[in-house]
């Protein structure tokens, strides 16, 4: 990926899980995310900002100071310095004051423009975040062993196998779960650049209404769905996951 990736951008997308253990189940749901510059996030009108907040308290680090300023000193706090390089980040804004993550990727750069590292930073309905340093091997994949509690349906180890392509006019991400060289779960977020203009960003809000909202509720309704299928329940251990850069 070019550092001379169009920013801010509005990706129309679907998002699609797929679990292949005890009942094999799939969901497909259209949904619209934005990728932005943490130096330049985008700046709407005021009528259009209840629409669309960038808050650094929904992200890892202190709310006291700026999202770009949090990755950078997670970053450092593991031995990377990007020296300012470009760091675009792909999420929800917040929606009338509320704003769910699954998963937040951040792609880093060297000043250069050359690829640092990814971070995925991922989000859970308990208020709980967790980010993962990765760096993707020649292929594109970059892999991880799982250490956060995201579902009372999955177990609490494994390993990720992730693959991030660099955003430009099409997104795709894609994640699953493995356990012994089983895959659990697979996901994939997959859409198309559309410019950030207003009308754009209205065009969106009027046909995907709510969209921070939605993904919470059908995270819930999937999961209930689980629960009334008897699925065995992982306890979840309390650990703080929250606050702080973690």
């Amino acid at each position: 990926m070019s550092t001379g990736t169009v920013t801010p951008a509005l990706y129309d997308a679907v998002v699609g899980h797929t679990r292949h253990t005890d009942v094999h189940r799939t969901f497909r749901h259209r949904i619209y995310t934005w990728l932005v510059d943490l130096d330049e996030l985008p700046v709407l009108p005021r009528w259009l900002r209840p629409f669309a907040r960038f808050d650094a308290s929904d992200h890892v680090g202190s709310p006291q100071r700026s999202i770009r300023e949090n990755i950078d000193a997670w970053l450092a706090a593991r031995g990377v310095d990007l020296q300012g390089g470009r760091i675009l980040m792909l999420a929800h804004a917040r929606v009338l004051g509320y704003v769910f993550n699954p998963i937040t990727v951040y792609w880093c750069h060297h000043p250069c423009g050359t690829p640092a590292c990814i971070i995925a930073e991922v989000h859970n309905t308990y208020g709980e975040r967790h980010c993962y340093l990765l760096s993707p091997d020649s292929t594109g994949h970059a892999h991880a062993d799982k250490q956060f509690y995201v579902s009372p349906f999955l177990p609490d180890s494994g390993h990720y196998v992730m693959r991030f392509d660099p955003p430009d006019e099409r997104l795709h991400v894609r994640i699953q779960l493995r356990q012994e060289d089983r895959p659990l779960l697979t996901a994939v977020l997959a859409g198309r650049r559309r410019r950030a203009t207003r009308w754009q960003l209205v065009r969106l809000l009027l046909n995907r209404p709510l969209v921070p909202h939605r993904v919470a509720a059908l995270i819930r309704r999937h999961g209930l769905a689980l629960w009334l299928r008897r699925i065995p329940i992982v306890p979840r251990k309390t650990r703080p996951h929250r606050k702080g850069a973690r």
